[in-house]
């Protein structure tokens, strides 16, 4: 795993030493003797991660953490303090100014590189999600994420067996306002984990009766939980399975005695980080479905529906395909007669309808003004025609009135087109599909035509 480390310390043995270590892992290193300049170079240099010396002339090691932190375009950075003060204080303060973790020295080389390499593992991954949201606000997709979150009502789960210990991380948790859930053994926490809204899991290395470390690879690799932050509670002698833990993805850990305040800055820092990376997701989720759906009827938009029917015939499957096109009659005259708002609401009815006779595998989209269709796999022909028959009846007898004691009659003509996924082009289903609604229309409109197409010139019509 390549990265970019820079590390800030007056005292050039202390940052050479460091930088050998970082070196030897083939990351990129940079060094800054003071806090002016480590500010300067994490804004244009953009590292991975920042190693700070809190021991500094004019601007020490709180301080700048404390800018890093409040600067958008440094926030993101994680920074690990080193200090030659061993001392609870000294740490709570360097992770209240928003540090991710304090090492004191001397430093020991693998607990430093296994920071490190977390630590980049998670801030590359942040990358991933930011550029994502930017390239979204660019397009005017995708809003502001709030800077700031706030933990109070998230819930944690606490893992642990002993219920003074437990209790213990409950309080403290619950001065922040995080409501709790505990497990008590693997199983528990499992499924809790995956049946439950979390955002910080708490386990307890000194759990008997099964290995702790194995829970948390099983949550890694959980779909529904590996994005929840891990944070460890540890022994002063669990040390290698500390490092093993980082190895597995857990985010940060706190050893015994537990210092509750310790505890209380460490879980909102990982809280907060997962927040921000939901809102992070759920601004992209937003814009996708922005780009690929119709904003009046919440229907896919021509842009998926074509991309959908070409993966479909692509992939030369043997099972049918059938292209339902479904135009609304006389809609021009809802315009003309009732308005714009009166013709939006046909089509809010039409969306709805489709997806209430669709089958629920069925993809349904709106390509335009009044134009509709409907992608059906696996369907026969006879299925075909009474699933277009279906939605021609029921929109049929809807009541709509654009405006009152003004019913008008809401109809649609529907053309259908059926062949072998591996034996048709898009744009021959297309045009198919097109000419059994121009048929449909010619007939009289408020008709369903469907056309089969069995081979290259042979073709069987239904018509309903």
């Amino acid at each position: 795993m390549t990265a970019q480390v820079l590390i800030v310390d007056d005292i050039e043995a202390n940052a050479q030493i460091l930088s050998i270590v970082a070196q030897d892992q083939y990351y990129a290193v940079l060094t800054a003797r003071n806090g002016i300049e480590a500010i300067a170079c994490a804004q244009n240099w953009q590292p991975d991660v920042i190693i700070l010396d809190v021991m500094m002339p004019e601007l020490d090691g709180y301080e700048t953490c404390r800018r890093l932190k409040a600067d958008e375009r440094t926030m993101h950075i994680p920074v690990v303090m080193v200090t030659a003060l061993d001392g609870a204080a000294e740490k709570l303060r360097g992770l209240e100014c928003g540090a991710d973790d304090f090492l004191t020295r001397p430093i020991d080389t693998e607990t430093f590189l296994a920071r490190v390499k977390g630590l980049v593992r998670l801030k590359q991954l942040f990358d991933e999600w930011r550029a994502r949201h930017e390239t979204t606000r660019a397009l005017g997709l995708a809003p502001e994420p709030l800077d700031r979150v706030e933990v109070s009502g998230t819930r944690a789960l606490i893992v642990d067996d002993w219920d003074l210990g437990a209790a213990s991380v409950e309080k403290a948790l619950a001065e922040d306002g995080v409501q709790t859930v505990r497990a008590a053994n693997e199983e528990e926490a499992i499924a809790i984990g995956a049946s439950h809204p979390l955002s910080l899991i708490v386990i307890n290395l000194s759990m008997r009766g099964f290995e702790p470390l194995r829970l948390a690879s099983r949550l890694r690799a959980n779909v529904a939980s590996r994005d929840i932050p891990l944070l460890l509670i540890a022994e002063p002698d669990h040390r290698d399975l500390v490092l093993r833990g980082f190895d597995l993805g857990v985010n940060d850990w706190i050893s015994r005695p537990l210092n509750p305040n310790e505890l209380r800055v460490r879980a909102r820092n990982q809280i907060r980080r997962k927040l921000y990376q939901d809102r992070l997701r759920s601004a992209l989720d937003g814009a996708l479905k922005m780009a690929l759906t119709d904003p009046l009827t919440g229907l896919y938009n021509r842009r998926y529906f074509m991309r959908h029917l070409e993966g479909v015939l692509s992939a030369r499957q043997l099972a049918n395909v059938a292209l339902l096109m479904i135009d609304v009659d006389s809609f021009k005259i809802v315009n003309d007669r009732f308005g714009h708002q009166a013709g939006d609401a046909a089509l809010e009815l039409l969306g709805e309808r489709l997806r209430l006779e669709a089958r629920a595998v069925d993809l349904i989209a709106r390509l335009g003004g009044e134009e509709f269709a409907v992608v059906m796999i696996g369907a026969g022909l006879n299925e075909v025609a009474a699933t277009a028959e279906r939605i021609r009846a029921k929109l049929a007898a809807e009541e709509f009135a654009p405006a009152p004691e003004s019913a008008f009659p809401l109809t649609v003509s529907i053309g259908a087109a059926v062949a072998q996924a591996c034996d048709i082009s898009m744009d021959k289903l297309m045009r198919a599909a097109d000419r059994a609604l121009y048929l449909a229309k010619a007939r009289g409109r408020n008709r369903v035509e469907v056309v089969a197409l069995e081979g290259p010139d042979d073709r069987t019509a239904v018509s309903c």
